[in-house]
């Protein structure tokens, strides 16, 4: 059964890497989803987690599944890019699928490997991220995990829990129009991507936030 009303907090990242660590001990490989809004924080927390459980955990960022800009524009969603249609959903769908396989109790004979997204030319590149037999958590992170339309139907059920970031709205705008200047947008090129394209996307994100098991609002900074 779905929750309907997650349990909301501000905990420190000592105490979730604690309930993380519950995960950790299950005797066959759990995989952990953190959602959000864009710009909520959820790769600076799964980073965190992943670094403080060790080597038992790693990292599967969602983002690896763009689409390429070359498809994107054959199909005419260059300028919606990050809206879910502009995803592989179906393609991360399966690799989850996969890890909980080979993860099963008993024998993990094959490491998994998957695509990593770069910020920095806005493509990904195909098996850069690989997460071995030895890895007891698969910590995965992106906006749409809770979706439930489509291929992105198949994520939630793959998931032993999710948990949702909930910044401040003033303070996740500014990260993102932060993290868009960063990244070679100029300022008022970065704020109407945010608020045209970013914003359109985190409204279907928020629909799906009663579907998570822990709605977390880290600190302001």
């Amino acid at each position: 059964m779905e929750p309907t009303a997650p349990r909301a907090a501000a905990p420190g990242l000592g105490a979730l890497l604690d309930r993380a660590r519950v995960l950790l001990e299950r005797p066959a490989r759990a995989v952990l989803g953190i959602t959000g809004p864009p710009g909520a924080g959820k790769s600076t927390l799964a980073e965190a987690l992943v670094s403080g459980l060790g080597p038992r955990a790693g990292l599967l960022p969602m983002d690896g599944y763009h689409l390429s800009n070359a498809v994107l524009a054959a199909l005419g969603r260059g300028d919606r890019k990050g809206a879910p249609d502009t995803f592989d959903a179906a393609g991360y769908a399966a690799l989850l699928s996969r890890l909980r396989a080979a993860g099963a109790a008993g024998e993990r004979p094959e490491t998994v490997y998957a695509p990593r997204f770069h910020r920095e030319f806005e493509e990904s590149l195909a098996a850069e991220i690989a997460l071995g037999p030895e890895v007891d958590l698969v910590v995965t992170e992106g906006n749409y995990l809770l979706l439930s339309e489509g291929p992105w139907a198949r994520v939630r059920p793959l998931l032993d829990e999710t948990w949702y970031v909930a910044p401040a709205e003033e303070t996740r705008l500014r990260w993102l129009i932060g993290r868009h200047i960063a990244f070679g947008r100029g300022p008022e090129e970065a704020r109407e991507w945010v608020y045209r394209s970013d914003e359109a996307n985190a409204a279907v994100v928020a629909r799906t936030r009663p579907r998570a098991d822990l709605v977390v609002h880290p600190p302001v900074d």
